[in-house]
């Protein structure tokens, strides 16, 4: 007999840590910490990025710190390596971020190429990956949507990979499916998409494609409102994640009733 059961979504595991909310947020572009508190709740997040290089997380005594709002006993710390554009520079701000966030090893891993497109430098990503991975850090990485780049990042053990959809910040949404597809099909470790979400309906589609989770900041902060965006996002990925799990009909070319034909009475 056939199970006719739907599948329910356990979560996902990043690092040996299991989480309920596949919405990642970041903590940067606000107005102040207290819209952040805000939308990050509304948000429903549990790992929060913060860009240790532009963000107060200690170390700056005396100056607002982003941990007030965001404390880590509530919330999965991500230190990423924003605004970082040699291997070196990356694993320095790793190294530190660790030593402010004593010893926690989780980080995002981003090296970048251009100022202008804010494309990560593979070459570089790479190096820096190895050599993070090797000083024992649980390392997610930012990437281009390339599916062999992303499978060797797996291979040297990144615990997960996170291909943009579209340039950092541009909210042009999921510019190529079929990559992002792809890299999912083939990959061993949590997918998210990472870069380019520019309302909900692009994060309801990073998810319907069987993405892991979704990680974004502008998309929340930058919106008129972005409290109620963070809303919104919550909303999109939960329902795209169900769509996901759920099996969409197949593509046709030609229509198919919605009620059959065979029986009728006239």
């Amino acid at each position: 007999m056939q199970d006719t059961t739907p599948p329910t979504d356990d979560g996902f595991v990043i690092a040996g840590k299991a989480y309920h909310s596949r919405l990642l947020v970041g903590s940067g572009k606000y107005q102040d910490l207290e819209e952040t508190k805000l939308a990050t709740e509304a948000s429903g997040a549990e790992i929060i990025t913060v860009a240790i290089r532009r963000t107060n997380i200690g170390q700056t005594p005396g100056e607002p710190n982003l941990l007030d709002v965001v404390p880590p006993h509530k919330y999965t710390i991500l230190p990423n390596t924003a605004g970082c554009y040699t291997a070196e520079d990356a694993v320095r701000t790793c190294r530190l971020a660790r030593e402010l966030l004593d010893g926690h090893s989780l980080v995002k891993l981003e090296v970048l190429g251009d100022e202008k497109t804010l494309y990560p430098d593979v070459t570089a990503t790479l190096e820096a990956a190895e050599i993070l991975v090797k000083d024992g850090f649980d390392v997610m990485v930012y990437t281009s949507d390339d599916p062999i780049l992303a499978k060797r990042l797996e291979e040297l053990g990144c615990c997960a990979v996170m291909p943009l959809a579209a340039p950092i910040g541009s909210g042009l949404g999921i510019q190529n499916k079929y990559n992002l597809l792809t890299i999912v099909e083939n990959a061993k470790v949590p997918i998210l998409v990472d870069a380019g979400v520019g309302t909900a309906s692009d994060a309801a589609i990073a998810m319907e494609l069987g993405c892991d989770g979704v990680l974004l900041n502008t998309a929340i902060a930058g919106a008129q409102h972005p409290v109620l965006m963070a809303s919104a996002m919550k909303k999109a990925i939960e329902a795209g994640r169900e769509a996901y799990l759920a099996g969409r009909i197949p593509r046709k070319r030609y229509a198919s009733a919605s009620s059959p034909v065979d029986g009728t009475f006239f």
